[in-house]
């Protein structure tokens, strides 16, 4: 005759038990994370999901009814410094007496700014930097760009050419929007000490 096995009451009330809790823990972290894109249940939906306006829509919250605001007047961007030059001859100039290229010309920054140069410059003003760049032999643009090693570009202070890469001169477009104003100084110096460098 097989033995009988005799389970005590109380220890399987808690076998149900944990049986019960366990499932309950389950559901319960089963239901903060419904998949990956899904954050699980929304505990306070008006707290979690804001209100947002989109950037170029009406606004009835704000006087002017525009979302899009223009910044406080007299501020400036953090870790930007304002540019104290209008797009005039006067000021080019001017730039070029004032500005002074705060960076040496050592290997790291002449090579970026071979970097900087390729990507925002040889379009335009050619590999060699004689003004026939790519557009220009393509026909794809009818206006020469001016060359940046004939002598009139040598006699140019670095402060004028920081000036017209950041304002832009005659059909050349403003730069100071695409190429950050450390790296403009950097390609000034690719310019000097290797392109408008006078050959062995």
């Amino acid at each position: 005759m097989l033995p009988v096995l005799k389970i005590n009451p109380c220890k399987r009330d808690l076998a149900t038990v944990g049986v019960i809790i366990l499932f309950l823990i389950v559901i319960f972290l089963a239901g903060c994370d419904r998949g990956p894109n899904d954050p699980g249940w929304d505990y306070f939906p008006d707290m979690y999901y804001s209100p947002a306006y989109q950037t170029w829509s009406d606004n009835p919250v704000l006087e002017d009814g525009v979302t899009m605001q223009p910044p406080v007047e007299g501020t400036i961007p953090r870790n930007m410094i304002p540019f104290q030059y209008e797009r005039t001859d006067e000021d080019l100039e001017r730039a070029g007496r004032e500005l002074v290229n705060p960076l040496g010309a050592s290997a790291d920054v002449t090579d970026r700014g071979a970097k900087v140069y390729s990507v925002f410059c040889m379009n335009c003003h050619g590999e060699r930097g004689d003004g026939l760049g790519y557009l220009y032999t393509s026909g794809k643009y009818l206006v020469p760009p001016s060359s940046l090693v004939d002598q009139k570009a040598r006699e140019y202070p670095d402060g004028s050419i920081y000036h017209i890469i950041s304002l832009g001169y005659g059909v050349m477009a403003e730069h100071a929007s695409l190429i950050l104003p450390e790296d403009r100084w950097k390609a000034i110096i690719y310019l000097r000490h290797e392109l408008q460098k006078d050959p062995d």
